[in-house]
Parts: structure tokens; C-alpha cells; sequence
């Protein structure tokens, strides 16, 4: 008689030569390279999804399903109910552009905020993303110097955070507008969903106290696409996407901030796209000349990484120039000699003209 572990094992042997075997799941491919002299001393990889507004992936590296988390990418998905509803009606494009913004908490930043707040009966105080410092240098030292505290109005989401209390009022909602359970956040998740053609699996809290909800790289970048199209249709939805990505492109400096990657590029692109990041690796790229959304994920979630290869997809596509200096960066010792370099990695620069 057969033992009866030998017999399970047999079994099992048997389920397993009869199973189809698994296919390998998708990986991240490499897109940025960290240069020593000769060596390549680390290296970035990641997820990316170039797609047309009818979800099509023209082109795509690594997992396009992949779910992420947008963070602040996912900006102007989150302003749509802003201008949907009406209670945008009276903004001013800079206003807009705030609203999409992830600024650097300069004085142009500041006071646009502040103005805002005061236009709408309410001040800093009503803001749920907490304090943090301007990344203006020059400003954040005058502060230290004088004793300052940083403020609300320098937290780089306070102008969506403006634009999520400008429609609370609107809709005459709870000003704790951060709850996912808010009619602005409820507003926020349809009009998320329904512009990527996904249902978000679910959401976690952002680094300025909203929900922010996932979604998968494809879906994103449809999303984005669906903003490039936009102006061709007809409809609120349709207007209020048109609008805003104009207002970015018109405003990259309030959008982004002196000397950031999303202010340069939409600069260099020159009216052909509107760019925005988000932590922990993620950017989007809106393509309107094209009808092309782009949406990029660095899995070890590297801002260094995702500048570079954002600036890769844009000369891919044609948008800025191949020798874009965001491509190819120089690394430079304390003596100030260029000992290495951060670069895409040529398969992911190459270009390509869709």
C-alpha cells in the first residue's frame, strides 16, 4: 500500500502538470539611469501608458493596469466639479490654475491664495491641508530670520484646497471638506471615475488631508487624454476640462513654481501640453495638438526618476526638443566637477512621432 504522503504528493504533481501555466505578471521596466564615469551606479525603473481619449494604449512599459495612487497628479480631475457645478463661474484663469496647482509657496503663490480666500468670506484658517515652508529659498530664510512661521497658505495644495471650499460653499456643504463622505469629495470621486472609465478601488489620504483615489495607469492616462480632447465636444464637462488645461498651460509658473520640472517642460513645450506631478514618482502629461494622454509611475517612487522620464515621453512624442537639458542632468561633487549623469534611458528617449 502506497504511503499516503506519497500519495498526495503523486496528486499534487498530477494538478500541477494539469494547471496552464501562469503567465509572468508585467514588471517595471528601466527608465532612468544614475551615472558614475562609465558605471551605471543605480537605476530607476517604472510603469508608463501613453492613450488616446477612447482608452486605446498606444504605448505602454511595464504593467498598464497597474493601480496607483495619482496623488497630486490627479489635480484637474479634482477641480471638474469646481467648474461643473458653477461655483468656478467667476474664476479667474490664474484662479484655475491654482486650483490645479501644486505651487511652491512663493509670494505670487501666497497672495493669489489669500485673495481668493478673502473674495469667498473666509481665511487660512479654513484650509484643511496643514502649514508647510515655501520652497522659495530666498523667502523661507527671511522667515527664519524674523521668527515666521510657515503657514497654510504655503502648503503647495492650498489653492485646490481654495477651490474644494469655493465649491463646499456652493454646494452649501460641511466646510470639513476633506471628509470622503463630503458632497465636494463625493462630487470629486464621480468625476474622477467617470472621466478615466474606472471605478477606483478604493483611496487613501493624501499629504494635505484628502482622499485620494486610485486608479490604475491606463485609466489615468485616458483621463488625461479625455482633457486634450476637450473643446471638441460639447457639454459642462467637456467646457470645464477645456478650461482648465488651458489655465495650466497658460499659468505654468503658478501651476508648478520657479526652476520646477513642470514649469520648465510646459515652458519648453510651448502651448503643446500641460504637465503635472505627484508624489512618490507619478506625472501626467495632457497632449492636446495630439488627443494623447500620458500617465508614468517610478516604482520605488523617485521625483528625480519621474522628471526625467516625463521629460523622455515628451521628446518622444515630439512636444520638446530631444536635447532638453531635464534629459540628461549633470551629478556634481562638492568641488562642483560633473562626476556622473541622471538620464533616461535611451529605448525610453528615443523619438517616436505619433
Amino acid at each position: 500500500m502506497e504511503a499516503p504522503v506519497a500519495v498526495f504528493c503523486h496528486a499534487l504533481m498530477e494538478v500541477r502538470v494539469n494547471q496552464p501555466e501562469a503567465m509572468p505578471e508585467p514588471m517595471p521596466e528601466p527608465m532612468v539611469d544614475i551615472l558614475r564615469g562609465a558605471f551605471v551606479e543605480s537605476q530607476h525603473l517604472g510603469h508608463a501608458v501613453i492613450a488616446n481619449a477612447q482608452g486605446e494604449v498606444i504605448e505602454s512599459w511595464g504593467e498598464a493596469s497597474k493601480i496607483i495612487l495619482p496623488r497630486s497628479s490627479a489635480k484637474m480631475l479634482q477641480a471638474l466639479p469646481l467648474l461643473e457645478s458653477g461655483a468656478g463661474a467667476r474664476l479667474t484663469s490664474e484662479q484655475l490654475a491654482l486650483a490645479c496647482a501644486s505651487h511652491s509657496g512663493e509670494a505670487r503663490h501666497v497672495s493669489r491664495v489669500a485673495d481668493w480666500l478673502a473674495d469667498i468670506g473666509l481665511d487660512e484658517g479654513a484650509l484643511c491641508c496643514g502649514t508647510q515652508p515655501s520652497r522659495d529659498k530666498a523667502l523661507r530664510h527671511d522667515m527664519i530670520r524674523l521668527s515666521q512661521p510657515p503657514t497654510r497658505l504655503m502648503n503647495n495644495c492650498s489653492g485646490k484646497h481654495t477651490g474644494f471650499l469655493t465649491l463646499a460653499q456652493h454646494l452649501k456643504a460641511d466646510l470639513n471638506y476633506v471628509d470622503p463622505e463630503n458632497p465636494v469629495q463625493r462630487h470629486v470621486k464621480a468625476a474622477f471615475e467617470e472621466t478615466c472609465d474606472e471605478t477606483s478601488p478604493g483611496f487613501g489620504i493624501d499629504g494635505c488631508s484628502a482622499p485620494n483615489f486610485a486608479i490604475s495607469l491606463q485609466g489615468l492616462a485616458r483621463g488625461m487624454a479625455q482633457f486634450a480632447v476637450a473643446g471638441r465636444g460639447s457639454g459642462p464637462r467637456d467646457t470645464a476640462m477645456a478650461i482648465l488645461r488651458d489655465a495650466m498651460i497658460a499659468h505654468p509658473k503658478l501651476v508648478s513654481g520657479e526652476g520646477r520640472a513642470c514649469a520648465a517642460l510646459m515652458e519648453a513645450a510651448g502651448g503643446k501640453a500641460a504637465v503635472k506631478t505627484g508624489a512618490e514618482g507619478v506625472f501626467v502629461a495632457i497632449l492636446p495638438e495630439q488627443g494623447l494622454g500620458v500617465a508614468l509611475k517610478i516604482a520605488d517612487g523617485a521625483t528625480r526618476a519621474s522628471e526625467i522620464a516625463i521629460a523622455a515621453l515628451l521628446a518622444r512624442l515630439g512636444v520638446i526638443d530631444a536635447a532638453h537639458p531635464m534629459l540628461n542632468r549633470p551629478i556634481k561633487n562638492w568641488d562642483g566637477l560633473v562626476t556622473g549623469m541622471e538620464r533616461a534611458v535611451p529605448s525610453l528617449a528615443r523619438i517616436n512621432l505619433l
